[in-house]
């Protein structure tokens, strides 16, 4: 199933809507295909993966309760194929378990919105994520710090020679605290500027992702230190640094 309005601007992103339930698939590509997007659905799991290798949307809204595998289960499946871990991933949910927040997070999901939902709001943090993603840093703009390569404008990190590969948002937190290097960086200035403040993201959401960064950067990781009480900092290396 796909949708798109007449006068849509031939450079509308494709975003892929996967939901079991045909009202809900029908309210999201209406609202998204109106706000001048390229629409296709899937309802379900092996069939978005299919769709999302095929078509390489921007953007897939997910649901979590899925016939065939399950929204995590696609997630995971979509973070370790090199084709499809650069999708930007809206979760939207009847769940509304902080558990299942978590986690759906945790496993690089951008944004994550609980049903009954605002159609408006929606399409509002579709275009938010997807800004982020789009954003066009300085060509060529190369950030170093101690053995963490960060280039800008290719949206890639090197640890040393080792490439790591991390999330959108992973990525915009990394460059964000190297950028500022030996400033304390509050939680809420984060979410302003990482994750835009979505209404119901809360600053755990930042320890978490901090989290999984240390982790994918190993030794690099003890860089990122945390300002207990506040935030976070990334200090500057010493020659006793990984």
């Amino acid at each position: 199933m796909s949708a798109a309005p007449a006068g849509t601007p031939a450079a509308g992103e494709r975003i892929l809507v996967v939901d079991d339930e045909p009202d809900i698939v029908a309210l999201v590509v209406y609202h998204l295909a109106k706000a001048g997007y390229r629409v296709s659905s899937a309802a379900a799991g092996p069939d978005a993966l299919t769709i999302a290798r095929r078509e390489h949307p921007a953007l897939i809204v997910l649901d979590l309760m899925l016939p065939g595998m399950s929204g995590f289960d696609v997630l995971e499946e979509l973070q370790h194929d090199d084709a499809t871990r650069r999708i930007a991933v809206m979760m939207l949910t009847a769940r509304k378990e902080e558990v299942d927040r978590i986690r759906g997070l945790s496993l690089g999901a951008d944004d994550y919105i609980t049903k009954p939902f605002s159609p408006q709001e929606l399409v509002l943090r579709v275009g938010a994520i997807l800004r982020r993603v789009n954003a066009t840093p300085d060509a060529g703009d190369v950030l170093v710090t101690g053995p963490i390569r960060i280039d800008r404008s290719a949206h890639r990190v090197w640890v040393s020679d080792r490439e790591v590969e991390l999330t959108a948002t992973e990525f915009r937190l990394l460059r964000a605290l190297a950028e500022r290097r030996g400033r304390t960086l509050g939680r809420t200035h984060l979410l302003e500027t990482v994750w835009e403040a979505a209404p119901d993201i809360q600053t755990r959401t930042v320890d978490m992702h901090v989290q999984r960064l240390r982790t994918k950067l190993q030794p690099a990781g003890a860089l990122i230190e945390t300002v207990r009480g506040f935030g976070y900092r990334m200090k500057a290396p010493t020659a006793r640094d990984p």
